[in-house]
């Protein structure tokens, strides 16, 4: 099963030590063979919105800050249950926030 782990801007500025754990969590995760991808997310973004025939493309960023994705992974694992504990680990490596877990449909 694959999840797309999202987590949303916060206010922290990271330091080495935060550069450090996230590290040793991305490789632990790399070897364990669950970690497809992951990285960061412009906030500025582009919408492209269709209506009947009319396509129309318009720049961001279209929400606050602290509401806008700022980054993902995105993770093979066997279970919903595996996708949260490991979400749970990595707020416990970035600290207070918010994250998003959403199961991918697709081979």
């Amino acid at each position: 099963m694959r999840y797309l782990m999202m987590s949303k801007a916060t206010d922290q500025t990271p330091d080495e030590k935060l550069y450090a754990e996230m590290g040793k969590f991305i490789e632990e995760m790399t070897a364990a063979g669950v970690l497809l991808a992951t990285g960061g997310l412009n906030p500025k973004g582009i919408r492209v919105t269709s209506a009947g025939d009319e396509i129309t493309v318009t720049d961001g960023p279209f929400t606050e800050a602290k509401e806008a994705v700022a980054g993902f992974a995105l993770v093979e694992v066997r279970s919903e249950e595996e996708a949260i504990e490991l979400a749970r680990r990595f707020r416990k490596v970035v600290g207070d926030g918010e994250s998003i877990i959403q199961q991918v449909f697709g081979p």
